[in-house]
């Protein structure tokens, strides 16, 4: 976002962290506006949604910055996933022609990177780098991995969240972006706690939770 700081115009980083609960549901767990995503940013912010009582998380989706995949390690201790499409950006831009044809032929990852290799070996060399962090979401539920091998949820949210902003266009200090983002998520979280269908069902969440109450078994009719 555009802000003004002591007369200048500049820009700032809006970041936004949502979760599915034990509940099965989707939250929006937070947000902060900073000068930079650097790693400091990233563990400041995420002390804080642990301040405010952020426990168990499992997995942490977002695209490969060094700065925030460091903050989860030292501060959430959660397994890391990165996103799919934003590495198979990464891929068929260094693919080429010839390697981008191979990269959207296949779904085996090793089958593809092997098969790539005597031809293309940085891009060969690049999938067996990510392979353990692009394919993280695996150890998950089969029923959860459509949901937590990309970031496209939040993405969707970010896009509704730039189309608001960009009405306002500069803002006149940072406190006027945290109100109307804020409204804006709590509008959408609001949204997703009536919703009827869960994101994910108790019984795929059960498994995976450290609360008690959520692994007992319903009681018999």
């Amino acid at each position: 976002m555009k802000v003004r700081q002591n007369g200048r115009i500049v820009s700032v980083a809006v970041i936004v962290a949502v979760a599915v609960n034990s509940d099965g549901r989707r939250e929006v767990l937070g947000l902060t506006v900073g000068a930079s995503e650097a790693e400091t940013f990233w563990t400041a912010f995420l002390r804080t949604l642990a301040r405010r009582g952020l426990r168990g998380v499992k997995l942490v989706i977002s695209d490969a910055h060094e700065g925030l995949k460091a903050a989860v390690a030292k501060v959430l201790h959660a397994s890391w996933q990165r996103c799919r499409v934003h590495f198979m950006r990464n891929v068929l831009a260094h693919a080429g022609k010839q390697g981008r044809r191979v990269v959207a032929a296949r779904s085996q990852w090793r089958q593809v990177a092997d098969q790539i290799r005597p031809k293309v070996a940085k891009l060969a060399a690049l999938m067996d780098a990510a392979e353990t962090d692009v394919l993280a979401f695996m150890s998950f539920p089969k029923d959860h991995r459509p949901k937590i091998h990309s970031t496209n949820p939040l993405e969707r949210l970010n896009g509704e969240i730039k189309r608001r902003t960009e009405v306002v266009g500069i803002f006149p200090n940072e406190e006027a972006i945290t109100r109307l983002i804020g409204a804006i998520l709590l509008e959408q979280n609001d949204e997703w706690a009536v919703q009827r269908a869960r994101y994910m069902t108790l019984q795929t969440i059960a498994p995976l939770s450290d609360d008690p109450f959520v692994k007992l078994p319903a009681a018999a009719a």
